[in-house]
């Protein structure tokens, strides 16, 4: 049993009764792809995901999200769905295209308001041609180490932070932060044609080399959506999953995991497929006018507060060993602030949601209802 479907780091676990080493999931996407292989043409899921990384306005470990995966579609169809889908949900629940929303809300105001248009065709911009446009500059060919030490200097000089390991997916996604996903504003904005080394399971471009076909949906620089044609070649793929064994080895713990069991699935066969992903939360943000993500959740994670029982450390299971080795055996102990075992906040949390009439449930409802209305 391993995580997999999306670059993240994943909470480890143990069942005690089979002895194994296991992951809350943090995508659904391998397992309802292998559903389109045995037949099943259309398929979506709304539910839970988890990830073991940072918590901050926009993201929280335990979130919500809508997939679906489409035979003989591709990231065209999904494009113009996605417009399509967003146009009609924002027409309906606040009566016009064009959604007020205030991105500096804070204690001491709401702050000034933008107006995001949600009327179609959202922009396109191209991933690796809108740095090159915005920065002044010509990247070298990306699956090269030569793009690699460009792109390290690069952000050395705009004086960007990366960690470690400063690959070239890293980099170039930095660069992409602060190129693009900051201008981007009161226009939703699809960012597309993703290269090859950012996206294991997308498929390679019809016609850019080094490309594939994905696009990513972007308002008020927060990611909102993430699609792509997905790659049905087992080879390809088995290649793809390799190159994230590398990364993890070289340090990378968001680096996908070999996946054999979903390889030996797509050798019977995945046809042409369209997959996307939408979070819930972030999309109830906008449609509420709220800035965090605290404040469309019931139970947000929360730091414990200091000298309360709740902050100190919590034995934990032990992993089994001699599984999955390339991974490191998971602390004995949990750290206070990663896995805290109480939420409690200094200060009550408002709900403007709650307000509005319009909850977290209810857009799971729309997002919902609006699939359940499309003839799959």
């Amino acid at each position: 049993m391993i995580p997999g479907g999306a670059t993240a780091r994943p909470f480890e676990t143990v069942h005690n009764e089979l002895k194994m080493q296991m992951f809350m999931r943090i995508a659904p996407e391998l397992y309802l792809k292998t559903l389109i292989v045995g037949g099943l043409d259309r398929v979506y899921e709304i539910g839970r995901q988890f990830r073991n990384e940072g918590m901050d306005m926009t993201h929280n470990p335990e979130f919500t999200t809508c997939e679906f995966y489409m035979a003989y579609a591709d990231y065209n169809d999904l494009m113009d769905m996605t417009e399509e889908m967003l146009r009609g949900m924002v027409k309906e629940i606040t009566g016009s295209y064009k959604l007020t929303y205030h991105p500096n809300r804070g204690p001491d105001g709401p702050g000034e308001p933008i107006v995001v248009d949600f009327e179609p065709p959202f922009e396109r911009i191209p991933m690796v041609a809108g740095i090159e446009e915005r920065g002044g500059f010509k990247i070298p060919p990306i699956d090269t180490d030569e793009a690699r030490v460009f792109l390290d200097k690069k952000c050395k000089e705009l004086e960007i932070d990366c960690s470690s390991p400063r690959s070239t997916a890293r980099l170039l996604d930095k660069l992409v932060e602060h190129f693009i996903e900051s201008s981007i504003c009161e226009r939703p904005t699809f960012i597309t044609d993703h290269p090859e080394l950012m996206s294991p399971l997308a498929k390679y471009h019809r016609s850019s080399k080094g490309m594939t076909e994905r696009f990513e949906l972007f308002i008020n620089g927060k990611e909102l959506c993430n699609a792509y044609t997905e790659l049905n070649n087992p080879r390809v793929q088995r290649e793809r999953f390799a190159e994230q064994a590398q990364q993890k080895a070289a340090g990378d713990d968001e680096a996908q995991f070999m996946d054999e069991n979903f390889c030996e699935a797509m050798e019977y066969g995945l046809p042409p497929t369209g997959g996307w992903g939408l979070g819930i939360d972030r999309l109830t943000m906008f449609l509420t006018d709220n800035n965090t993500i605290k404040e469309v959740l019931l139970f947000p994670a929360m730091k414990p507060e200091e000298g309360t029982n709740s902050a100190k450390p919590v034995e934990t299971a032990k992993p089994a060993k001699g599984i999955l080795k390339e991974e490191k055996p998971a602390s004995t102990v949990a750290k206070p602030d990663s896995t805290p075992q109480s939420f409690v906040s200094a200060a009550p949390v408002t709900r403007e949601a709650t307000k509005q009439n319009i909850s977290d449930d209810e857009g799971c409802a729309a997002v919902s209802m609006y699939f359940g209305s499309q003839a799959f």
